[in-house]
């Protein structure tokens, strides 16, 4: 593999604030008992979206539903469920995460994600950030959904799901079932966001200025492709190869020169620098070849989600609210909840008096008070708590549904399964 030139990197301040429940969570007590197999957890999940649910209202709902979240009226006179997914949905589709049984937290002990106001204060820190990005773009540019995310896309159609709430910033969700409502709580990785003027650029088109500036970059992301580095999804084969491999595109190489790496400002605050909060006019420049300059004071492009320590963005945090609000039963899938703001929306729920179903292999954060009053004898129908992998459990409940409701099968009949979704969805959603 080729070696770039070695420079020393500036070193990052060291931040106060802390990674919420790195540590391996307490193991799961299944509800109901039996399902602790496929057959089981069937049979509870069945229970659980069959059940005669009555939705409680209560103050906080009398504003109404935010508009732009209904999806199309079906024929079904159930009430809406809610469906909140995180990074364990998907692994299967080739993606690293955080706290699975191979999460980043696992296998990467010394890994800590940049901070919101590093990534603002530091330009050495966005270099850094911005070149391992760059080289962890060309996986997640080829990633794909999976049967999980089809298999929602179903339920949905089924009448049995009516949003989605996600923590991922992928876009699976939206590629594979734009019809159904997604609420991408943490922003998304398809774009970049300019920190000044809020103009948003494609993800595909700055990779592109970035591989203009950056040739050397550019040749040594074209070796490591070639050596298949990439392409494994084991931690330790990667690793072997020299790199590690972090969730939301982030690859990192021992060693590298990251304090080399160049990117572009804002085009549009370059062409009209905007005015600052002091009245005065900002100061963006760029280098000869168009890389941003330090003279700058304005124009940063940051990706299009909601980094460690910065606030959810307010339209994100009311529609998920108002979804939860609306809700008659919540399904969680793939996630610890470790973050706060995916927890309390669950824990809203409960508060609601919601039955909560949660799908996830390992621990859940507070868990034990979400099912804490539920009917020792119920079968699903209050609350369920399964351990077995989403991307096997969900397609076999879709068919289940769909038998149970002599629903027929529509013409691509295992629209639930990835192979039949192809490299245009991905492309679409991204341009």
């Amino acid at each position: 593999m080729r070696q770039l030139p070695s420079l020393l990197g500036a070193k990052m301040r060291s931040s106060k604030l802390r990674i919420p429940y790195t540590d391996i969570l307490a193991a799961p007590t299944i509800i109901p008992a039996g399902a602790t197999t496929t057959t089981g957890a069937l049979a509870a999940l069945r229970n659980f979206f069959d059940a005669d649910s009555t939705r409680q209202q209560d103050s906080s709902n009398s504003l109404g539903r935010l508009p732009g979240l209904h999806s199309t009226p079906t024929t079904t006179s159930r009430s809406p469920t809610v469906v909140l997914t995180g990074a364990g949905i998907s692994v299967a589709s080739g993606l690293a995460d955080y706290r699975g049984t191979k999460g980043t937290y696992r296998v990467n002990k010394t890994y800590r994600p940049i901070y919101h106001h590093e990534f603002l204060q530091s330009h050495e820190a966005r270099k850094r950030y911005w070149a391992r990005s760059f080289l962890g773009w060309t996986t997640l540019h080829k990633a794909r959904p999976n049967a999980t995310h089809f298999a929602v896309k179903h339920l949905g159609e089924l009448g049995l799901v009516d949003t989605v709430i996600t923590q991922n910033v992928d876009s699976f969700h939206p590629k594979a079932h734009p019809q159904l409502p997604t609420v991408e709580l943490h922003g998304y990785l398809r774009a970049t966001v300019c920190t000044s003027c809020l103009e948003e650029m494609p993800r595909d088109v700055f990779q592109d200025e970035l591989a203009r500036l950056n040739p050397a970059w550019a040749a040594f992301l074209q070796e490591i492709m070639a050596t298949g580095a990439l392409e494994t999804e084991d931690p330790e084969e990667r690793k072997a190869k020299g790199m590690r491999a972090n969730p939301d595109g982030d690859v990192d190489v021992p060693n590298a020169p990251y304090t080399t790496f160049r990117y572009p400002p804002c085009p549009r605050c370059l062409s009209s620098p905007p005015v600052l909060a002091d009245g005065s006019r900002a100061t963006v420049e760029s280098d000869n070849d168009g890389g941003w300059k330090m003279t700058s004071n304005a124009g940063i492009l940051k990706p299009a989600v909601t980094m460690f320590g910065e606030n959810v963005r307010p339209a994100a945090k009311a529609a998920a609210e108002q979804a939860i609000e609306d809700a008659a039963r919540i399904l969680v899938l793939g996630t610890s909840l470790a973050t706060y703001s995916a927890w309390r929306l669950v824990k809203r729920a409960q508060d609601r008096g919601v039955p909560i179903a949660i799908v996830n292999l390992g621990g859940v954060r507070g868990e034990e008070a979400f099912f804490t009053d539920l009917d020792p004898a119920q079968n699903g129908q209050q609350g369920v708590r399964v351990e077995i992998p989403t991307d096997e459990l969900l397609p076999a409940l879709v068919d289940e549904l769909r038998l149970s409701k002599r629903v027929t099968r529509s013409q691509d009949g295992r629209d639930h399964t990835a192979e039949v979704h192809g490299a245009l969805v991905f492309k679409d959603m991204m341009s």
